[in-house]
């Protein structure tokens, strides 16, 4: 991961559960966030189909965690039936929360994440102008080319290890003990 801290959050995998969690990120990106994150506009029931369907497109969903609220999300969605030679990388960061070292965190998890799925070609695509996330694939050497008024950028996963395997584990464990306590957290402030 980057050396670069995050500012006081956490980042974790997202739960088959909280669709809602990702789904109210989603709606609080503003109209600029929005296009770089889709590629064009969107709509609020555009972001509300998209959010419902997070496990069936066969995604995983890590988060940039602050008071309860994801202000950051990375997807890495497979590319097939299955787990396979290539997934796709998307990300999106809220305004607020931008510059921070965020998705440069949350870039390094996808990595992860595929190399321990066995994917050998992550992509991710951004519009042209998003410099942002082009700096952020050029961190992890990502093969950047122009198509079509778009970037496309390519990396190449290393071979999944004990090491990797054993990282993302212990991760989801205590990302799993962190969503119990934001949820009774919740719970609390609800009664």
């Amino acid at each position: 991961m980057s050396e670069q801290r995050v500012p006081e959050g956490s980042i974790r995998k997202l739960w088959p559960t909280e669709r809602d969690t990702f789904r109210n990120h989603l709606l609080r990106l503003d109209k600029e966030s929005r296009r770089m994150r889709f590629a064009h506009g969107v709509s609020d029931a555009f972001i509300d189909d998209y959010a419902s369907r997070m496990n069936e497109m066969g995604s995983l969903v890590y988060a940039y965690i602050e008071d309860g609220e994801a202000r950051a999300a990375a997807e890495l969605r497979k590319l097939g039936d299955t787990w396979g030679q290539e997934a796709e990388a998307a990300f999106s960061v809220e305004s607020t929360h931008q510059d921070m070292g965020i998705g440069t965190e949350l870039m390094g998890r996808v990595i992860r994440s595929a190399r321990n799925r066995g994917v050998q070609r992550l992509y991710m695509s951004c519009l042209a102008e998003n410099s942002r996330m082009q700096a952020i694939a050029r961190k992890y050497e990502a093969d950047l080319r122009f198509e079509y008024g778009e970037v496309v950028g390519e990396i190449v996963p290393q071979e999944p290890n004990y090491f990797s395997i054993l990282a993302e584990a212990v991760e989801d464990r205590v990302g799993f003990v962190l969503a119990v306590l934001e949820l009774q957290n919740r719970i609390v402030k609800a009664a």
